[in-house]
């Protein structure tokens, strides 16, 4: 059984924490409360932090000229000033965070699709972006993995958000330990998860703690993580997936019947339509390792890449936009 880091995620406090949303409610979050054990959250709501109440009155999001503004149109307060305070003292503390999930659409949280109107009353929404503190996530952890919980009810937005946060933490306790060695063996054992996410980096990785230039250990720990953000920077493609889980058959396809064959096929073919997720792949080939005792293959977190308590298969259907 593969033993995991455990990562440290900022979330927002309204999901599965605090009933401290503007209306008064708690959203309940089946992943975070699976992630529960696995994580150590650090829950946090901005609006209440600057004095908000809750209940509240709505606050948004307002163009004024080049610059987009957080008012509170009951009142007619400005909050920018404040929200980008509290923002920036808040995550200027922070020691280290290995990911965000914040709330979806918030004016505040919103990492991609908070409303911009053009005015304070009865206004037509202008533009969608981030919200003030989501903004303010981006500026100070350009590298940390985030997303909002509407696009993590896709699968396949789920199962890379969920890989690359474990395997970052895991990569921060190699780089803990000054081991060009322990570097060595992560490389080795997450080559067919990091060929899946990009060949290119994939190869650079290989080359960066290969060494040939004799830089000192920490530069190669630095030119490493670089590259390992730069791998993670775009979901995969069901090919990419595909190419690799190929890859993968071809060390048992002589030694298996026409119909698990057939069965294996098929199954790819449904994963590129969508129709399951590449757990469900992942499961198969797993087996079929432990049943030819490949121990190499086993090695491989492509099969485990986070705790297996937190695959599903749900998908609401929301969150299709992957980009």
């Amino acid at each position: 059984m593969r033993s995991f880091a455990k990562p440290r995620v900022v979330v927002s406090k309204c999901l599965e924490f605090e009933a401290c949303r503007y209306n008064g409610e708690r959203i309940p979050d089946k992943l975070i409360e699976k992630l529960s054990p696995y994580v150590e959250f650090i829950p946090v709501c901005p609006e209440v932090e600057i004095g908000l109440g809750t209940p509240r009155e709505v606050i948004r999001l307002v163009a004024s000229g080049d610059e987009t503004r957080l008012k509170q149109p009951e009142t007619g307060r400005d909050l920018t000033e404040q929200m980008e305070e509290y923002s920036n003292d808040f995550l200027s503390e922070l020691e280290e965070v290995d990911g965000f999930i914040l709330k979806t659409r918030s004016p505040s949280c919103g990492l991609y699709d908070a409303k911009v109107y053009s005015g304070l009353e009865k206004s037509p929404v202008v533009r969608t972006e981030a919200g003030l503190f989501a903004n303010k996530v981006k500026e100070h952890f350009p590298k940390a993995a985030k997303e909002d919980e509407g696009r993590l009810k896709n699968f396949i937005v789920r199962e890379h958000f969920l890989t690359r946060l474990f395997t970052v933490a895991a990569f921060k306790e190699v780089k803990k330990s000054h081991s060009i060695s322990k570097l060595m063996q992560f490389q080795a054992k997450n080559k067919y998860l990091f060929m899946a996410c990009n060949q290119d980096s994939m190869r650079r990785l290989g080359r960066i703690v290969a060494n040939h230039e004799k830089l000192e250990d920490g530069e190669v720990f630095d030119l490493y993580e670089e590259e390992l953000d730069e791998l993670f920077n775009r979901i995969p493609k069901p090919s990419d997936h595909i190419n690799v889980c190929q890859h993968v058959f071809g060390y048992f396809s002589k030694h298996l019947t026409k119909a698990e064959k057939d069965h294996f096929l098929q199954a790819l073919d449904q994963f590129e339509d969508q129709k399951i997720p590449l757990s469900s792949l992942l499961t198969m080939l797993r087996s079929w390792s432990y049943r030819f005792e490949n121990e190499y293959l086993l090695s491989q977190n492509y099969f485990t890449p986070y705790p297996e308590a937190l695959v599903a298969i749900s998908d609401s259907g929301k969150g299709r936009s992957l980009s």
